[in-house]
């Protein structure tokens, strides 16, 4: 993955080099190997979040589709940080859109989120302090924009403590793969894993999304 304009200066602090912790878990982020259907990329990374951080944003491409995106920052404060429980964080957002029908299900919500944790637990992965929101949405269009047909979206927001393994580093590349696995469910694609019973692929698609 390429790292874009800025990127440097986001792994900087008041001038010092990113702490060797910090460095590995990125290095992994770059490093990982991921599934083909899932274009990831870095982008600029938030500045007033933590200390150090570094983002990637996603896409799961079938094809001209644009089947989910997603956005996964990770946080490192080496003074620790209390609501944390620990030195890194990790932050998401995904989203993608969905049939009429799967939008208005009661359970979509809680079902979103067992993705998440179903996806790390799924991979052996120990975390603390889960937090986030699922959020969905209709759109309908009226006057000059009547011909376009109604949208439903689906939006995870989340963030969770990684555990820290030697040299206080978490294992940011598995950490990456579950983001891509519920990544890949949200969009609909059949588990990287056969036969995992935790992973349940989403039922119903839309077309393209406009972006």
């Amino acid at each position: 993955m390429d790292e874009p304009e800025g990127t440097e200066e986001d792994a900087r602090h008041k001038g010092s080099t990113a702490p060797p912790p910090f460095a590995a878990a990125v290095e992994a982020l770059r490093a990982a190997r991921l599934r083909p259907q899932i274009e990831v990329e870095a982008t600029r990374a938030p500045q007033r979040l933590a200390p150090y951080a570094y983002a990637l944003e996603a896409a799961v491409v079938d094809g001209d589709e644009d089947l989910a995106d997603g956005r996964l920052v990770l946080l490192h404060d080496p003074a620790g940080h209390d609501a944390w429980r620990g030195t890194f964080r990790l932050v998401t957002l995904v989203r993608a859109e969905l049939e009429a029908e799967m939008a208005a299900d009661p359970l979509l919500p809680d079902v979103c989120w067992s993705w998440l944790t179903g996806a790390l637990q799924a991979r052996g992965l120990t975390y603390g302090e889960p937090s986030g929101t699922v959020t969905r949405a209709s759109s309908h269009y009226f006057g000059g924009l009547s011909a376009r047909p109604s949208a439903s979206q689906i939006e995870i927001r989340a963030s969770w403590t990684p555990r820290e393994g030697l040299g206080g580093v978490p294992d940011t590349a598995a950490h990456l793969a579950s983001w891509c696995d519920l990544l890949a469910q949200v969009a609909g694609l059949p588990p990287a894993a056969p036969g995992d019973a935790s992973i349940v692929s989403l039922p119903q698609r839309r077309g393209p999304q406009s972006r």
